[in-house]
């Protein structure tokens, strides 16, 4: 594992501190590593979300409307009702 030097605001480092007082990590390093693959995975999740939406998008399935047409649409079909 590399070993690297950061700087934390005041408020950042006594989060760190108490997380690890209260013993839900073992060292900072421990819950620095944990919030990155949270972030990361996080990331990956909007990515393939994304990439979903993408696809749904150029499939023709949805027409390309404003927010103004679609509601306008919705209204119409609810009177429909």
């Amino acid at each position: 594992m590399t070993r690297q030097s950061i700087s934390l605001t005041a408020p950042n480092e006594e989060w760190l501190k108490k997380q690890v007082n209260a013993e839900e990590f073992s060292s900072k390093s421990e819950a620095i590593n944990f919030l990155i693959k949270k972030a990361r995975s996080q990331e990956e999740f909007y990515d393939f979300v994304r990439a979903k939406l993408d696809k749904g998008e150029k499939s023709g399935f949805v027409k390309k409307q404003t927010k103004e047409e679609m509601l306008a649409e919705f209204k119409k079909d609810l009177g429909d009702v």
